[in-house]
Order: structure tokens, then sequence, then C-alpha cells
């Protein structure tokens, strides 16, 4: 794919079937669109992707009104009326499509002229449908209406905490930034503070998690199924992989990563000079060495992303410039400002928002990449003809964020001007590729131990999550007196609430970027054209062929875990060299 022929300034989708001026503000104002789909005439193979396209636009309005509720809400979670704005969608228009949405998928496999659209376009598109038609369940559509709710109260929860240091107020994600400070008594006292802080929020978490369990396991009962894992995966489409290829996951990250890990933390032992390493001391840094400060504020972050990006190719930069224009970031922590990062696509505008939590860490100059590499995803298959083709794999999603983060790390110097620091940065972020497998195999086995024990107590909740943690976290941390911290680690978890069984696509999709980096580093222009030629697909191909597009093969074998951990070994001795 030729970087000069595109154009990063994107055109929102016009509109051919709705006003343009139309504005999502109830039920009523949209069901006339829905009835007159459904009672269409299509006569002909012409009339039904005239027809397609008529739904996808109705989807993208929706869409598009649906991730602006989110956003603006999860940018203020003080604001109620932002919340009572997302909630209304959720409760009060959400339920009357879903009805709606199945009777145009059943319209759309009942027609005689779905045979006469092009296989190699619509194959995942109607696989897809037919998954949500036999998944939907009338029953199901208050309860959907419920979860998507509650999930959100994970943020309102968690955006209010705080705590004080030096007299200064922070938000759990600024205080963070002591941790890597090499006096250890700072690191020990905000590490206390912090975890005292979610303690205090410990039951109402449990209490939010068990309404959220107790719902999605009756989604599954009332969709047939035996427990929410296995709906879960029917529903996310898990069409290349079963339960078993996840558990064998989990086994290859045991044998091959997790002593990996632990040499790593031996390593962060000896620079400390400690005789034993505590949670707290995970992130700090040696006595006389202060901590890489890459940037001052969210500003110079997008500013020094745009360079990175740039320099990488020119279009990338100028895909994050548009997004500026449009004022689709929010990148500063704040109070009231709910945790994490995501990239939210938006279906007729095309130039995503991007939202994090900065605070002025190298971790933050990595999130922004992903986040990036998520927003190019965006934009490459933008012009793709139905909002569905646009709707790709989370394990191509991450594909496309991961690898962004390996690539632009030859251009890191932009944050790192000092030869020094920019190795600190490149050998942090290929430790990191490598030392968070562990978790996502700890997550991930958590939930599908939470979904095939429904009505467990939370004391066998806490004693499943211990015994799983111990079981791939390295053995040379020392817990001693910060047990009861460790016990609720997973409540720092937002996908668990929020989007669940999303967590493996991580580690797949982290394979797959050291793959790509692997071929980067061989040929770097190639790499980024089968980067960009997979990431404007979308979803047209299946996620096997969509790797393959990519120039690497779909596959997270132990095999591949071992000799992909081996290489990224190899790198990280030479960045030193």
């Amino acid at each position: 794919m030729n970087d000069m022929t595109l154009n990063a300034a994107i055109q929102k989708i016009p509109r051919h079937y709705m006003p343009v001026d139309f504005t999502l503000s109830n039920w009523e104002t949209l069901k006339p669109f829905f009835e007159e789909l459904n009672s269409r005439v299509l006569d002909s193979a012409e009339a039904l992707e005239v027809w397609l396209k008529d739904v996808s636009e109705v989807q993208a309005v929706i869409s598009e009104d649906a991730c602006w509720r989110q956003i603006r809400m999860t940018c203020d979670t003080e604001n109620k009326a932002l919340e009572e704005a997302f909630n209304y969608f959720c409760m009060e228009i959400e339920p009357h499509i879903k009805p709606y949405a199945d009777a145009l998928n059943k319209k759309l496999m009942g027609s005689p002229f779905v045979k006469e659209l092009d296989s190699a376009t619509y194959y995942t598109y109607l696989r897809s449908v037919e998954k949500e038609i036999k998944l939907f369940q009338e029953n199901n559509i208050a309860l959907h209406a419920e979860l998507n709710m509650l999930a959100q109260h994970y943020g309102t929860i968690t955006g209010k905490m705080s705590v004080t240091i030096n007299e200064q107020e922070y938000t759990l994600q600024q205080a963070a930034k002591f941790l890597m400070q090499s006096d250890r008594s700072l690191r020990e006292e905000v590490y206390i503070k912090m975890n005292e802080r979610r303690k205090q929020d410990e039951d109402a978490l449990n209490t939010l998690f068990d309404e959220l369990l107790q719902k999605r396991h009756q989604v599954a009962l009332n969709a047939g199924f035996d427990n929410y894992r296995d709906y879960k995966f029917e529903e996310l489409g898990r069409f290349d992989y079963t339960v078993k290829d996840c558990e064998h996951f989990h086994e290859a990250i045991k044998k091959y990563i997790t002593p990996i890990a632990e040499t790593l933390i031996a390593h962060k032992q000896k620079q400390l000079g400690l005789n034993e390493i505590k949670p707290y001391d995970i992130d700090a840094e040696p006595e006389g060495q202060q901590p890489l400060a890459p940037f001052n504020d969210g500003a110079e972050l997008l500013d020094k992303s745009i360079q990175v990006f740039s320099q990488l190719r020119p279009y990338f930069g100028d895909c994050l410039r548009t997004m500026n224009k449009l004022q689709h970031f929010d990148l500063e922590s704040r109070k009231g400002k709910a945790p994490g990062g995501y990239n939210c696509p938006l279906a007729e505008t095309g130039a995503p928002f991007i939202f994090m939590n900065a605070a002025g860490t190298a971790d933050d100059v990595v999130t922004m990449m992903h986040e990036g590499g998520h927003a190019l995803h965006s934009f490459l298959s933008h012009e793709l003809p139905l909002s569905a083709f646009k709707e790709y794999p989370m394990e191509m999603a991450e594909l496309a964020s991961m690898s962004m983060e390996l690539f632009s790390m030859d251009y890191w110097s932009v944050f790192y001007p000092n030869p020094n620091d920019l190795k600190r940065a490149k050998a942090e972020e290929l430790e990191r590729a490598l030392s968070i497998f562990p978790w996502i195999a700890t997550i991930d086995k958590f939930q599908h131990w939470l979904y095939t024990h429904p009505g467990h107590s939370h004391a066998e909740r806490t004693n499943a999550w211990v015994e799983i943690y111990t079981e791939f976290a390295p053995k040379n941390i020392s817990w001693e007196g910060l047990t009861n911290y460790r016990e609720r680690l997973w409540q720092k978890q937002l996908h668990l609430f929020e989007v669940p069984f999303y967590y493996i696509e991580y580690g797949i999709a982290q394979l797959g970027a050291l793959a790509m980096w692997k071929q980067y580093k061989t040929n770097k222009e190639q790499t980024l054209d089968h980067y960009m030629n997979a990431l404007s697909k979308g979803y047209t191909q299946t996620l096997t062929k969509l790797y393959q597009t990519a120039g690497i093969d779909f596959d997270f074998s132990a095999e591949n875990v071992k000799a992909l951990s081996e290489f990224v070994k190899e790198e990280m001795k030479a960045v030193f060299e």
C-alpha cells in the first residue's frame, strides 16, 4: 500500500438514506427507519446491496451517537447529566433497536439474493450475522441494557480515587509515578496509600461485580448455554480458536515466559541492591537514576507522538494531526476522569477519539503509541462500504496497536534525546513485551474460573484469584505483609468489569506484534506495507487470513511462544551493545 496515495484528511461518510441533520434523541425518531428497512421489498441482488448500505448508514449513525455518549461520560464521571445521557441510550433506545436488528438479520439471510453477494467480500459478515441470529433472545434485551449501564459504574467508582502525597492530591495514575523513585520509603508509603484507597471501595466493587456476574450468567442460560464463558466465546466470534487453545496458551506462558519474568525481577533486585524485592520496587529506578521523563503535559505528548508517527510514515503523523484538528484527544489524568485508555472508533466521522490518563511517564508514551496504532486502523478501514466490515476482531485490533509500539521505537529519540535514556526506554519496552504475558494469562484464566463457577462466594473468588495469580507471577517477589493487597489486585483490571473475556486478545496479538517486528527488522518498508494492507481490510477476511495478509501466521502455540521469547531476549541484549 503506497503511503503517498492516502489522504488522512478523512471525510465524514455522506448520508444518502437518513436526513443530514438527523440527531438521535429518542426511539420514536429512529423507529421509522427500521420499519421501512424491515418492510422494504428486495426483488434483486442490486436492491439487496442498496438495502445493506442503508442498514449500514443507520448502524453508523447509532454507533457514533452511542460512542460520543460514552466518551463524554468517561471524560467527566462526576457530571450526572452525561451519565444520564449514556444510561438513557442503554435503557430507552438500544433495547428497542435489538428486535429490529434481529428482524433485519433474518430478512438478509432469508433473501434468495444473498447467494449472489460476492463471497470473498461478504463471507465473514454473513458468518457474523448467522451467529447473531443464533444468539438473539428477546428475554436478554433488558439484561444487556442493564449490563451496559452497570459496567460503567466501575469508572464512576474508580474515577473518584485519589491520594495525598506531600500535601498534594493525586489521582492513582498520577501517584504511580512515585513508585519509580529511588527513595524506597517513599515508594512504600505511596504504594500503601494507593492500596488503602482502593480498599475503601473494595466492597462496592465486589457488590458491583456480583451483580455483573449474576446477570451475565442469566444471559448465557437464556441463550441455551451452560455458562457465560461458552456464550461469550460464541458472541465474540472466536471462530479461529477454542477454550482448549487458551488453556494451552496459559501453560506455555507458565513454562516459557514466567521464568524469564523471574530473571528480569532478579536483575531489578540486583540493580536496586535489595535483599528482597517487594511489589513497590518493581518499577523503581536505582539510586542516582531518575525515572524517564519523556514529556511534561498532554500537548507535548501529542506533538512528539505526531513527530514519531511522521518519521515512521508521513501518513501516520497526518492521521494524528487530523484527530487533533477535530479535538479528538483527552490525554491527561485528572480527578473525576475514568481510568485506563482507549481508542474509540467513530463510524460516521472516521477519525476516532483517543482517551488516556497520561502523567508524564515512559508508560504513557507506550500507551500513546498503542492507541495511535488503533487510530490508524480506524483511518485505514474507513473507506470500506459497510459499517460491519469495519468491526474487525479484537485479535486484529490489538495486532495493529501492539505492532505500532515496537515499530515506533526507532524514532523515540524525539522523547529521549539522551542516547542512554533511549536505550533504557527501549529495554523497558522489550521487558514489557515479555512481562505482560503472565498477567494476560492470569486475567484470562481467572475469567474462565469466574464464569464456570457461578454463585461462588467472595472468599472462593479471592482464593481462586490468589491461586491463579501465584501460578503465573514471578516467585521472587515478596508479598510478606502485603498479601491483603494481592487479594484484590484483580479489581484494578477494568476489563473484568467492562468488557468480559476481552483480554487473551492482548496475548495473541503480542505474539503477532513480535513476529511483525521481527519481519520489520529485516525489511521495514515491506512490513509497513503488509501492516497497512491488513488494517485496510477491516473484517472482510477471516482472522487467520488477516494475519497472513500482515505477513505472519496466526499462531499462539507453545512452540511460537518459546521461539518469539528467545528472539526478544536476544534483542534485549542487542539494545545495550
